[in-house]
């Protein structure tokens, strides 16, 4: 194995935003079996390192590919651009005006399970819009900046979700 590998290399993935997620688990599950440090436990030192710095490694780029958003940000990365740096926040006004609609529904949904319930659902199918219009724009017309902008509206949904996730956590 190589430690220039990107992580789509590591496990003999093509770089897109659509993965075969089972390959990718069966891939990474190989790959521990090979170099997980208990195979190493009498082995010298520099071995054991080399096991554990591989095992870190390993882990770091199968979480990035399981999830959708990290996915995606890292294929950009790979480009050459951060979607989520500091000053790079630009939304579409139609976007930004839903922002405002959705967190009204959200503060008005305060302690009403099904309120919120109907919100999240609504939030989650967005997403995964969302996470369709990630694999047409990284996937087919290689359009990274419209790419980039549907990263930050997706990062957006999620911290929203996690925020119901948590209101719901509260009233039970």
């Amino acid at each position: 194995m190589d430690f220039n590998q990107n992580h789509f290399e590591l496990f003999g993935l093509p770089a897109t935003f659509a993965i075969d997620a089972d390959r990718l688990d069966q891939a990474y599950r190989d790959i521990q079996a090979k170099i997980h440090p208990d195979r190493f436990a009498h082995a010298g030192d520099a071995e054991k390192r080399l096991s554990m710095q591989w095992t870190t490694r390993i882990n770091e780029a199968y979480q990035t590919l399981r999830k959708p958003f990290e996915r995606a940000r890292y294929l950009l990365l790979l480009r050459g651009i951060d979607a989520m740096a500091a000053g790079n926040t630009h939304m579409p006004a139609d976007f930004l005006m839903r922002q405002m609609t959705w967190r009204e529904a959200l503060a008005d949904a305060n302690g009403d399970t099904p309120a919120l319930t109907t919100l999240e659902r609504e939030l989650r199918d967005h997403a995964r819009e969302l996470q369709q219009e990630l694999a047409d724009r990284i996937d087919q017309r290689q359009d990274w900046p419209a790419a980039a902008e549907t990263l930050r509206k997706l990062r957006f949904m999620e911290k929203l979700l996690e925020e119901i996730d948590d209101a719901l956590a509260a009233i039970e």
